[in-house]
């Protein structure tokens, strides 16, 4: 009876253990999933690969999600998602930044020397914003409708008068990126809402018309945030995105072969493969 009443005991314990080990395994498991979003921009999707193929090499099982520029900012708010790395400041995304800073964490800058404004083809005979008439029919090809660099164009008229009356096409990165290809092919005249780093600028021979009133605002950065309580859920994930800093020059290269038909993940391994010191240097804190 003895030995019944032991055996039992020891059952019990083991079934105990076993338990506490599972509820462990679970709780280090969930400590390895991330799930970073952003918006389905040239430049965003080749960070957010490259960031998100790093993770993966170090362990982790990444989700990438692509969403909306008002919806990402309000999911990371809301905790839905881990963080990104998709952020245009200080002008372009400072009423997100303002509306939802106190349920961020601001990791700061993964990349300065970042532009936005009106480009057009150098063969085009006009260098200024005030100075556009009817060119392109005054049509102005933008990008998604949510885009903060949308909404301005869509206002530009307000501080140019000489826009009243423009239309701006909205669409999407890639559909504007085809536009100008298309347009560029045959000479013709185009204005687009554009950025850089991108990739069209090693592609074409372009230029920012002048922004004399400040529209578009001057050189921006792009940054990184995550949700709270990303750090103390997920420390060395969050070591990582905080030490993410690189060039035009890296997110160009990483651009422009996605550009030619190459998988962003594939692309994103790519360059991971030909900057390992460069990784290093954001992995480097991580066990």
């Amino acid at each position: 009876m003895r030995f019944g009443r032991l055996s039992k005991l020891g059952l019990a314990l083991g079934l105990s253990l076993l338990l506490v080990a599972c509820g462990s395994g679970d709780e280090d498991t969930k400590n390895k999933e991330v799930n970073l979003t952003y918006v389905e921009w040239d430049t965003e999707i080749a960070s957010t690969h490259v960031i998100g193929q790093v993770l993966e090499d170090l362990g982790y099982d990444v989700t990438l999600t692509p969403l909306d520029n008002g919806i990402m900012w309000e999911a990371i708010s809301k905790g839905e998602v881990d963080g990104m790395v998709s952020a245009w400041l200080p002008q372009t995304h400072a009423p997100q930044v303002e509306k939802y800073k106190d349920d961020l964490d601001d990791l700061g800058e993964n990349l300065t020397g970042a532009k936005l404004g009106m480009v057009v083809p150098s063969y085009m005979d006009v260098n200024s914003i005030e100075d556009l008439t009817n060119e392109a029919d005054k049509t102005i090809t933008g990008i998604d409708p949510g885009a903060n660099m949308t909404l301005a164009t869509e206002n530009a008229h307000k501080v140019y008068p000489n826009l009243d009356g423009w239309t701006v096409l909205t669409s999407s990165g890639s559909a504007m990126t085809a536009a100008l290809g298309q347009a560029i092919e045959k000479k013709e005249e185009i204005i687009v809402t554009g950025w850089s780093p991108h990739w069209k600028f090693n592609a074409y021979d372009l230029k920012y018309l002048d922004d004399p009133k400040g529209v578009y605002g001057d050189e921006e950065y792009i940054g990184t945030f995550a949700r709270k309580g990303f750090k103390e859920d997920s420390p060395e994930a969050y070591k990582v995105l905080d030490n993410f800093h690189w060039t035009a020059e890296d997110i160009e290269s990483v651009m422009f072969d996605i550009m030619e038909g190459t998988d962003p993940k594939d692309a994103a391994k790519k360059w991971i493969k030909e900057n390992e010191d460069k990784v290093a240097e954001w992995t480097k804190d991580v066990k």
